[in-house]
């Protein structure tokens, strides 16, 4: 019996495809992989690929699912994205406390309107 247990590459909706590779490329320094036309740009999450392309129909044209990235201090890495620019929706908080650790999130939007956020486990 086959299993789904790794995701392989996320698409992610976007208007303009240049403003969006500058901003996860600049803002969020994250891996360009390459372009492709027509409107795709490939970037690399830890092994995850994720797709910045336009909507290729109607039914597609729609915000992203939120996309949580794990960092190892989402105080420090909260101050690097704000003094690039990047705004935040909220500040770092406490989501949960489990097993001895603290579960913490802070969520902004990308260039084209999508929901993102970074998630960081600390002991508590």
């Amino acid at each position: 019996m086959t299993m789904l247990d790794r995701i392989g590459q996320i698409a992610v909706n976007a208007k303009d495809i240049e403003r969006a590779t500058a901003f996860y490329k600049d803002k969020l320094g994250m891996k360009h992989l390459f372009s492709a036309p027509p409107g795709m740009a490939f970037f690399d999450a830890g092994g995850t690929w994720i797709m910045l392309s336009t909507p290729s129909a109607p039914e597609f044209d729609h915000p992203s699912s939120i996309l949580y990235f794990d960092v190892p201090d989402i105080e420090a890495t909260h101050q690097a994205l704000k003094a690039r620019g990047v705004e935040f929706r909220s500040e770092p908080h406490l989501l949960t406390r489990m097993s001895g650790k603290e579960l913490w999130l802070a969520d902004f939007r990308d260039s084209e309107g999508n929901t993102l956020a970074l998630r960081s486990w600390v002991q508590a």
